[in-house]
């Protein structure tokens, strides 16, 4: 019990500590996490786990896109790259196809990926 409340506290203080390139990165991972987890479900057909996953995926997506700051083009380019993931999303949800997840689980990957390295570039010129 008190090693499982350390740990919940870790947690926590890592996501309060955590700079606004961290916590994208952060949800990246969980959005990344939650469609491996949609995938298995969907490979299993257990229909009731991939869409309470693939609702988390969603739910990431959706929160990443809202916060998007439009007056810089780039932030259009993620929107549409967000509103593909999310009608994505939305045909494996309707048919718990494991190969679209799949598709979504590498572009996710990708997008992560590059937010990394964008992380890794401007830590070094002092901007994170």
């Amino acid at each position: 019990m008190a090693l499982s409340n350390a740990y919940a506290q870790y947690n926590n203080n890592k996501i309060m500590t955590a700079s606004p390139a961290e916590l994208t990165l952060m949800l990246y991972d969980g959005a990344i996490k939650f469609c491996n987890i949609a995938i298995d479900a969907a490979e299993q057909k257990n229909a009731f786990k991939a869409h309470g996953n693939i609702v988390k995926v969603e739910n990431i997506i959706a929160y990443l896109r809202n916060t998007l700051d439009m007056q810089y083009a780039v932030a259009k380019e993620y929107d549409r790259m967000y509103d593909y993931l999310q009608r994505r999303l939305f045909q494996a949800n309707m048919k718990k196809d494991a190969e679209i997840l799949k598709e979504v689980n590498t572009h996710l990957r990708a997008i992560r990926d590059t937010w990394k390295e964008v992380m890794r570039i401007n830590r070094g010129k002092g901007n994170l």
